[in-house]
């Protein structure tokens, strides 16, 4: 492939602002980046964590755990090759990784692995009626090199009943709370460069996938969450702190990559973690009590190239970075 590049100013720049392409809760983009010879460092930012739906900050790092995933994918489709140490300080400074570039040769799979990253979106559509094989599922299940991250496809009919009446549960819960659905709809048209424009909502119909936190629909399409076409991927890892959480984020992108080099789109059902009542459940009773759940997500086709979707906006590159 390509020769080897050297970590520049302008290369860092350009890794960070495709870095910063990363799906995040309520596209509030948590984070912040240092760039230095050779170096970018990520940190989180704490002023755009969730208070009331993110008390703990689980989901915050989820999304700087994707970000990081996605410099490392930057780096090597631009021919460098990323080394990182994960929480390198005291976890109270913010400071999530840091992330040593060398130059090395870009391969096939890198520069395939970039198209996939800037082809990335969430695509809250319904999905068409044709299944999700539980041999892709196994595959995306496989795509994450995270350690102790397991990737756990549901495809049992029970299983999946119950996973739908946590959601619908989850989503009753959250719409009672007047906290909770204030914070939502903060984060709808919430600027020009973040949160979710309306017209990313808006599908046929002016409608959004039923259920999802931002639908302006009724109560009865709670029932109506989760197709039978659906396929549902629970994230979990071996431990609950800051590591297992930016793990659990790296992971997420590497899976959902992979499910967008193969034609299919991912949509998070975070309502079931962000719940304490029902990410216990899901624990328990889904997975043994051993894993901890730190994300839901339904995989699906589309009849619609999501080339022709709006995409969510982005801070400028030079408000997130720090000196």
């Amino acid at each position: 492939m390509s020769a080897r590049h050297d970590a520049g100013p302008a290369t860092l720049r350009r890794i960070v602002e495709l870095a910063c392409r990363a799906p995040s809760l309520h596209n509030t983009q948590p984070w912040l980046w240092r760039v230095e010879e050779g170096r970018i460092d990520l940190f989180a930012d704490q002023s755009r964590r969730l208070p009331v739906t993110d008390g703990q900050g689980r989901s915050l790092t989820i999304s700087c755990g994707a970000a990081l995933h996605h410099t490392v994918v930057a780096a090597a489709g631009l021919g460098l090759k990323a080394r990182v140490t994960r929480l390198p300080e005291s976890r109270a400074t913010g400071h999530l990784a840091s992330i040593e570039l060398t130059p090395s040769r870009r391969t096939a799979q890198a520069a395939a692995d970039l198209r996939a990253l800037e082809q990335r979106c969430t695509d809250r559509r319904r999905f068409t009626a044709w299944p999700v094989s539980y041999e892709r599922l196994s595959a995306l299940a496989r795509a994450t090199p995270a350690r102790d991250v397991q990737i756990t496809p549901i495809v049992d009919v029970p299983a999946r009943f119950r996973i739908e009446l946590l959601a619908s549960r989850a989503i009753e819960l959250q719409r009672a709370d007047t906290r909770v659905t204030a914070e939502q709809h903060r984060w709808v048209d919430h600027s020009s460069v973040d949160g979710i424009p309306v017209t990313s909502l808006d599908g046929s119909a002016r409608g959004v996938v039923r259920g999802d936190r931002f639908s302006h629909s009724n109560d009865d399409d709670l029932d109506d969450l989760l197709q039978g076409s659906d396929g549902i991927l629970v994230i979990g890892t071996n431990h609950d702190d800051s590591e297992a959480w930016l793990r659990a984020g790296e992971a997420l992108s590497a899976m959902w990559l992979k499910a967008t080099a193969d034609g299919l789109s991912v949509v998070p059902i975070s309502q079931v973690i962000e719940v304490e009542e029902t990410r216990s459940s899901l624990q328990h009773q889904l997975l043994g009590g051993l894993v901890h759940p730190q994300t839901l997500v339904r995989i699906g086709w589309q009849q619609i190239g999501r080339s022709e979707l709006p995409r969510t906006p982005r801070r400028p590159l030079d408000d997130v970075l720090v000196t």
